[in-house]
């Protein structure tokens, strides 16, 4: 019975937990494309500055590079800011057009670790009550009964197993 009461929870904890993915995932798209807008500001900023003295971006990092150690700072600071937002951009591209299902498909492009954390602060767990949150629902807590089932029947097989084994023999 015990065993039946904690499968049950189980189930109830990965159908709660795993039913928050699709509003989560779509906070973090938001977030992300806010995060590309303000990088795409900067990088836009960057390459008319560049542009405006006659430089690709290339050479705008190069020729501040070769300036003070500011200009070396400011060069590297602005390579790290280009490449994060090449890579936001291309997550934000992936994950735009696809829906709650598809997300889960591509998680991958949810791997920012300071957006999602920004998504953590703000985010409030709430009852889903689209199809898509009922499905996830479902998924979690099928998922859930199988940890704890499983769990279970490996705790009841090394029951019985240390049962069936002889008492220590004397030698």
């Amino acid at each position: 019975m015990f065993l039946r009461v904690l499968t049950l929870a189980g189930g109830l904890t990965g159908a709660a937990g795993l039913s928050q993915f699709p509003e989560f995932s779509q906070q973090y798209v938001q977030r992300l494309g806010g995060a590309v807008d303000e990088l795409s500001r900067f990088v836009d900023e960057f390459d008319a500055d560049a542009a405006g003295l006659g430089l690709s971006r290339a050479a705008a990092l190069a020729d501040l590079e070769a300036g003070s150690a500011m200009g070396s700072a400011r060069a590297e600071t602005m390579g790290r800011v280009i490449a994060r937002h090449a890579r936001l951009s291309q997550d934000l591209q992936a994950l735009q057009a696809a829906g709650p299902f598809t997300r889960l498909h591509r998680a991958g492009h949810l791997g920012d670790s300071e957006i999602a954390a920004r998504v953590w602060q703000s985010y409030r767990p709430a009852l889903p009550l689209t199809f898509e949150g009922a499905v996830f629902a479902g998924a979690g807590f099928l998922a859930g009964v199988a940890v704890i089932g499983g769990l279970g029947g490996l705790a009841r097989r090394l029951a019985s197993q240390r049962k069936a084994a002889p008492a220590g023999r004397v030698a």
